[in-house]
C-alpha cells in the first residue's frame, strides 16, 4: 500500500502541498453472479483520494492510470478499467431546514395555520421514502434545484446527479433523498447527499459568468459550495411538496404553461402576462382561449 500511495502521489505536488493526495488503497472482490454471467471473479482495487477543493476527476483518473501496470504485476492479473467513481460517498453533505407552522400558510384551508399542511407534507415525504415510483419524482424535484445551482457554479451536474441517485439506492432499494417530519411546532427537512464539487480546476476559474456567480454567492471552498447546493435542493423539495400537498402541482404548472400558450397565440410584450393571467384564472389554459 505504501508503495502504491507514493506512486499515486508522485506527480501531484500541488495537491499534496495543499494537504490532499491519495490516502488509502482498498480491495474488493466481486464474485461471479450467476451461471450465465460471462465474466469470472473480479478484483477491484480502489484508491481513496482527498482532492481538497477540486472536483478531482482528473487527479483520480491520472492516479489510476499510473497505478495500473504495478497493480497488474502485483496481482498477476490484467487491469481493465482505470477511472473514478461518481458515487462519492465519502464526500457527503448534510443539510437541514426548519419551517415554523406559522410560516406555512395553508391556501387550501383558507389561509389557516400551517400545521395541517405540515402534516400532509410529512405524509408525502413518507410516501416517497416507501415507494420507489414516488421517490423518483420526489428526487427529480430535488435535482431540479441542485442541477441549476451546479450549472451556475460551473460544476459537473451529470456526475453529481448520478452519484445522488446511486446514493439513494445504497440500501438496495431506491428511496427518497430528503425526508420531512413534524417536530415541536415545526416542519423539519433533512437530507444527506454525496457532493463532489470543486472551487479549483475545470472552468470555475476561467468562465466569466461562473466567476460572477461565485462572487455573488461568496463561496470560497468546496465545502461551502456543497452546503449551498444541497440547501437549494432541499428548498426546492419543500416548494414542490408544499404545492403538491396544498393546491396541487398542476395549478402552478398551468400558470407557467399559460405564458407559453399566450405567446403561441400571438401575444406580444405586456400582452403575454395579461393573457396568461386571464386564461389561468379562468382555468382554460388552451390555445383557443388565449386567441380569444
Amino acid at each position: 500500500e505504501a508503495e502504491l500511495l507514493a506512486l499515486a502521489n508522485a506527480k501531484h505536488h500541488a495537491l499534496v502541498g495543499a494537504g490532499g493526495g491519495a490516502r488509502a488503497i482498498e480491495v474488493r472482490r466481486l464474485p461471479r453472479l450467476a451461471d450465465d454471467d460471462p465474466c469470472g471473479d473480479m478484483l477491484i482495487v480502489e484508491v481513496v483520494v482527498d482532492v481538497r477543493d477540486a472536483m478531482g476527476a482528473n487527479a483520480v483518473n491520472s492516479m489510476c492510470e499510473r497505478l495500473a501496470p504495478r497493480v497488474a504485476d502485483l496481482t498477476g492479473g490484467r487491469v481493465n478499467l482505470r477511472i473514478l467513481s461518481n458515487l462519492t460517498d465519502r464526500r457527503l453533505v448534510t443539510v437541514e431546514g426548519r419551517v415554523p407552522f406559522a410560516h406555512l400558510v395553508d391556501k387550501a384551508q383558507g389561509g389557516k395555520s400551517g400545521e395541517s399542511l405540515a402534516r400532509r407534507i410529512e405524509e408525502a415525504s413518507v410516501f416517497a421514502e416507501r415507494d420507489p415510483y414516488r421517490a423518483a419524482t420526489h428526487n427529480k424535484g430535488i435535482m431540479n434545484g441542485i442541477d441549476a445551482a451546479l450549472l451556475a457554479l460551473g460544476q459537473d451536474f451529470r456526475a453529481i446527479e448520478a452519484g445522488c441517485h446511486a446514493y439513494a439506492a445504497r440500501s438496495g432499494r431506491y428511496t427518497a433523498m430528503a425526508s420531512w417530519r413534524v417536530e415541536n411546532d415545526c416542519l423539519v427537512g433533512r437530507m444527506t447527499l454525496p457532493m463532489a464539487v470543486g472551487t479549483v480546476g475545470g472552468i470555475v476559474k476561467v468562465h466569466p459568468v461562473v466567476q460572477i456567480n461565485r462572487r455573488i454567492s461568496r463561496i470560497e471552498s468546496a465545502r461551502e459550495m456543497a452546503c449551498v447546493v444541497a440547501a437549494v435542493g432541499l428548498a426546492q423539495n419543500l416548494g414542490a411538496l408544499r404545492a403538491l400537498s396544498a393546491e396541487g402541482i398542476q395549478s402552478g404548472h398551468m400558470r407557467l404553461h399559460a405564458r407559453n400558450v399566450a405567446v403561441e397565440a400571438g401575444a406580444h410584450a405586456d400582452e403575454v402576462a395579461e393573457v396568461a393571467r386571464l386564461i389561468a384564472d379562468a382555468g382554460d389554459v388552451h390555445l383557443d382561449a388565449a386567441k380569444r
